[in-house]
């Protein structure tokens, strides 16, 4: 039914066409050109010319002109930052207490791995923190105690100590990570 509506108003038809009346076609379809057909497959697609007509290609394993590619192309791997006082964003590198316990690996960003999940359109926030190594207990245990010291009343903990991961209930990630910076990881 739509097909037959699109024909007669798109096409000024009345009724629809078999595809091998090309003569009762309208003037605007008779005439398709090879430029209009797609050429999806190679079996399809007309088969190369001349190779003569195509330039002379080398391909060199090692010119000295590559080091000037390298520089534009992106690095594999986040590079190490270069030691500074002070970085104008305020990251700080990672030198633990060797006395510690538990350690907080960073991310392959050099990030702090503490999250913010939420779940049920916002209403329901959990603080993760991830990359725990050592004694996930401990580390679960102070955190539980300041922030209930913070805000007076207690809070509801996970600890995976397989995955190395706390989940804490509540929007906790700011006071993570000054924790976990004052500690100096």
């Amino acid at each position: 039914m739509a097909l037959r509506m699109m024909c007669s108003k798109t096409l000024n038809l009345n009724r629809i066409v078999s595809f091998n009346a090309v003569t009762k076609l309208p003037k605007q379809l008779q005439n398709v050109t090879a430029g209009s057909v797609r050429w999806s497959s190679f079996r399809s697609s007309e088969p190369v010319g001349d190779l003569e007509q195509y330039p002379e290609v080398e391909v060199v394993r090692n010119p000295p002109e590559w080091k000037y590619v390298e520089r534009l192309l992106a690095p594999r791997t986040v590079p190490n930052p270069t030691p500074k006082e002070s970085y104008p964003s305020g990251w700080k590198p990672a030198s633990p207490q060797p006395d510690l316990k538990y350690v907080v690996q960073r991310t392959k960003n050099h990030m702090l791995p503490v999250y913010l999940r939420r779940a049920f359109r916002g209403q329901r926030r959990i603080t993760a923190i991830r990359h725990v190594e050592g004694d996930i207990w401990q580390l679960e245990a102070e955190l539980r105690y300041l922030i209930e010291k913070q805000l007076n009343r207690p809070i509801i903990t996970r600890v995976n100590e397989m995955s190395g991961q706390i989940e804490l209930k509540g929007d906790h990630v700011a006071f993570v990570e000054k924790f976990l910076l004052e500690k100096g990881m």
